[in-house]
């Protein structure tokens, strides 16, 4: 897997914004900027802990946590109810 873009804000007329713009005009010329955190290619779908999953998908998870000052309680690995791995919090 290639990097993985990640919107971290979004720029009007070349200036960042800090509010969400209300109306359709506006919001159809915000332009993303994007944060590349690197990928990985190794299968996921058998990990059952975060410890398994491999360092670039740990990373990853870190940065979501730290960005949204929140914990990540459940990874999706795979598309079975059962590949889910529970971080916990």
């Amino acid at each position: 897997m290639g990097g993985i873009k990640v919107c971290t804000s979004y720029e009007l007329d070349g200036e960042k914004i800090s509010t969400w713009p209300n109306d359709t005009r506006t919001l159809s010329e915000l332009k993303p900027v994007y944060e590349i955190l690197p990928g990985w290619n190794e299968d996921i779908t058998n990990c059952k802990t975060f410890e398994e999953l491999p360092a670039n998908a740990q990373a990853y998870v870190k940065y979501i946590e730290e960005t949204l000052k929140t914990p990540v309680g459940l990874i999706g690995v795979g598309a079975d109810r059962n590949q889910t791995i529970n971080k916990g919090m």
